[in-house]
């Protein structure tokens, strides 16, 4: 198992862990779309990628985007996206992939990293908070288009 830091060498495994990413969250599959948006981030260094590798084969990724908090005047990374191939689930990939965005985070000087993740998915909050990650419970998040 090895994780590295994506650059756009590796972005077309990335596109296709991408790929099953949004089809594993019922969106249609649209590898140049997928592409498209990654190498936009990438080039311009809207995200920052690390990719879990299994003797050299692309098996998962986190995606992380830069935040601001003007109150600690201080930088934050939103973990966003979080992936492990279905066949390499439940070897510690995952954890593998969380510890490098948190290791990223302190190397950066950043306050922390934020998450958010569905109410039913029970399997991430046990990794999440195993991890050292705590529920938020003094604030409510809103949005709206």
């Amino acid at each position: 198992m090895s994780i590295q830091k994506a650059t756009l060498h590796e972005l077309e495994s990335l596109t296709e862990l991408f790929d099953l990413y949004r089809v594993f969250y019922e969106q249609t599959s649209d590898p140049g779309r997928a592409r498209e948006f990654l190498r936009e981030r990438l080039t311009h260094g809207e995200s920052v990628v690390f990719m879990a590798f299994d003797e050299g084969n692309p098996i998962g990724f986190v995606q992380l985007y830069p935040s601001f908090s003007s109150v600690s005047m201080m930088r934050s990374w939103v973990l966003n996206d979080l992936f492990v191939k279905e066949s390499a689930r439940k070897k510690g990939f995952g954890e593998e992939l969380l510890n490098a965005a948190i290791a990223f985070a302190r190397e950066t000087g950043a306050k922390g990293v934020s998450l958010e993740t569905g109410k039913d998915n029970v399997k991430a909050q046990r990794l999440y908070e195993k991890i050292g990650f705590s529920r938020e419970s003094n604030h409510f998040y809103y949005f709206t288009i």
